[in-house]
């Protein structure tokens, strides 16, 4: 009785994270112009929260 799943959260997290990826591929193809910048938003796409992350601390430091 007291042993819980943790799957869920696992599973809620990379549902949030899948959801990321469609939105960031969306935002990234579509200020794409060329073949190469097509290329350059999929991986973006794929590690969008490292640009993100980057970003932000980029912000802050003036």
């Amino acid at each position: 009785m007291g042993n819980k799943n943790s799957n869920a959260s696992a599973a809620g997290g990379g549902a949030i994270y899948g959801l990321g990826i469609f939105g960031a591929w969306f935002w990234f193809f579509g200020q794409a112009d060329s073949f190469w910048e097509y290329v350059w938003a999929f991986f973006q796409g794929i590690f969008w929260p490292a640009f993100m992350v980057y970003e932000v601390f980029k912000v802050l430091s003036g």
